[in-house]
């Protein structure tokens, strides 16, 4: 009972994304399962319920340090411990319990892992080329993708849910639907607004059954899911990079890193991702100072 207000409240009140509902959700279902000692049992039986007010400090102690026994990473663990943090907040607001039971629980020291970027000039000659994109329909779409990612910085979500509506050609912009619903406008370079021109008359002469209003769209014209995004940003920039990792979030990495190291102010750059405080955007100066490190150990003599 008490789970399903807190998912509604965040679903609907507070108006989180589905994929961050569905986080929560997967969390809370998981420590409550750990509570009744079924985490690890292959069973669709439902956890019993238990009061939150049964719920203490120590149990969820107990919580991290098993998942810590499996091998979890601090950040992965810091999450389940911020949605716990929020669960009980929510409580505590309703008055449902009268003492906040994460108080006196601390977070893990995480590593400051710098954002992983791609090297502009590889990505820009790709996108450039005119060899590794096919002129067809799927072609462009990828295109179109790996473009819309490295071009504007929008998040894997932001994309999927982008309308055909949303792009103002006459103004050069985007108007995309952001974190809590905030919506913010992009401006689009010249290359992307014909890259886009392009997409839309061939998917509109696919003639497609089914008339979805999503700008990206499968090969049979239903609303890109987020693994599609995965495999086609890991498929071409496997060509120009040996990284690990080569997520739709690399791209974005990329944009910010690369406006920055070409003298655009964080604020600016803020506003352009959607960031909802300026330390979230600071993170993106350690990449430049990292750069001019290089360069100076490359062409000073003393180095």
């Amino acid at each position: 009972m008490f789970l399903e207000r807190f998912i509604r409240y965040i679903q609907f009140e507070k108006r989180y994304s589905p994929h961050t509902v569905s986080a929560y959700q997967s969390d809370l279902d998981q420590f409550m399962r750990f509570l009744n000692g079924t985490e690890n049992e292959a069973t669709a039986q439902e956890p019993a319920i238990i009061h939150p007010n049964q719920i203490s400090h120590h149990d969820i102690r107990n919580w991290m340090v098993d998942l810590m026994d499996q091998k979890l990473t601090a950040r992965s663990v810091n999450r389940k411990m911020a949605t716990l943090r929020k669960y009980f907040k929510f409580l505590l607001q309703e008055g449902v319990i009268t003492e906040n039971p994460t108080s006196k629980i601390r977070s893990q020291k995480t590593p400051k892992n710098l954002p992983v970027v791609v090297e502009e000039e590889r990505l820009t000659q790709m996108l450039d080329s005119g060899e590794i994109f096919t002129n067809d329909f799927t072609g462009q779409r990828d295109k179109l993708v790996v473009e819309m990612l490295f071009g504007t910085g929008m998040r894997l979500a932001e994309l999927l849910g982008l309308k055909d509506q949303d792009i103002n050609d006459y103004e050069g912009t985007l108007k995309v639907l952001g974190k809590r619903n905030k919506e913010r406008i992009i401006p689009v370079n010249t290359e992307l607004r014909i890259l886009l021109g392009n997409y839309l008359e061939l998917k509109k002469n696919q003639q497609f059954d089914n008339n979805s209003g999503a700008l990206i769209v499968t090969s049979k014209g239903a609303d890109a899911y987020p693994k599609l995004i995965y495999l086609i940003v890991q498929k071409y920039l496997s060509n120009i990079s040996t990284q690990q990792k080569k997520s739709p979030h690399v791209l974005r990495h990329t944009f910010a890193t690369t406006l920055l190291n070409n003298g655009a102010d964080l604020n600016s750059i803020k506003e352009l991702l959607g960031h909802a405080n300026l330390s979230a955007t600071q993170i993106y100066t350690h990449n430049s100072v990292e750069r001019l490190k290089s360069i100076y150990k490359q062409a000073h003599p003393k180095a």
